[in-house]
């Protein structure tokens, strides 16, 4: 009975102790739980600064990007619908423009008007559209105009028509034109005249360059058609400044 006693205990205390490892294995492995939880759940602070200082950066970035998109898209807008920039090449309009002076034109001045007479006006230039040339308009749609001995004539008038404007007097290339201007199209002169390539030349010029085998056919280049047409300049702001005139203000 003694011995059974013993061993009864001697198991009991085996259990004992067995049961104490495994709940301090559980106890382990609980601690083992969370401290992994937690070594993952935190963050070094320089880490956390590194990915701040990235994120700041990049959004940095993206606001520089939208901005110049915006603006790109504003001032494309402005250049194909309202405005033109140009900068002068030549002294054919001396000394109103003078050399690679810099103008501004407004696209919108004659969606609500008609052009006027003495207007400057920027263009397709009729020989080669794919140049732009500036003038002054000189003859308006359906209208005759003469040439003689440096005077410009309107509508078989006795009396010539002003131009304070020249550069200087007209000795060049100055007689002998008779101009019948279609309807929906207007005559344009330099007016710089003894230097300026205008419509007393694109006739020749078309001829020239095989564009027409007759001067009947050329004849239809020496005009400007209002859709041709992009706008009127306005003012210069390089290398001087001033308010571009024009119509009758020379009258």
């Amino acid at each position: 009975m003694a011995d059974k006693a013993a061993d009864n205990e001697a198991g009991n205390l085996q259990t004992e102790r067995t049961d104490r490892t495994d709940a301090a294995s559980d106890l382990s492995m609980r601690q083992g739980r969370e401290d992994g939880s937690s070594a993952q759940g935190t963050k070094h602070p320089d880490d956390v600064g590194s990915k701040g200082t990235k994120s700041a950066v990049v959004e940095e970035l993206i606001s520089w990007v939208k901005s110049f998109v915006i603006m790109f898209v504003v001032a494309l807008f402005l250049t194909q619908f309202i405005i033109i920039n140009a900068v002068i090449p030549s002294g054919s309009m001396e000394d109103t423009i003078m050399t690679h002076d810099r103008l501004i034109g407004a696209r919108f001045s004659y969606w609500f008007s008609e052009p006027e007479r003495g207007d400057i006006v920027i263009f397709h230039y009729p020989v080669d559209e794919k140049r732009i040339y500036i003038k002054r308009i000189i003859g308006l749609p359906g209208e005759t105009v003469e040439i003689r001995d440096g005077l410009i004539y309107i509508n078989g008038s006795s009396e010539p028509l002003p131009e304070g404007y020249l550069k200087e007097e007209w000795d060049i290339m100055n007689t002998d034109f008779h101009f019948e201007v279609p309807e929906d199209a207007y005559l344009m002169l330099g007016d710089n005249r003894n230097w300026s390539e205008d419509a007393r030349y694109w006739a020749d010029n078309a001829l020239d360059l095989g564009l027409a085998d007759t001067e009947e056919e050329a004849e239809q280049y020496t005009y400007v058609h209002k859709d041709k047409i992009l706008g009127k300049a306005i003012f210069t702001y390089f290398r001087k400044f001033r308010i571009l005139q024009h119509g009758s203000w020379y009258e």
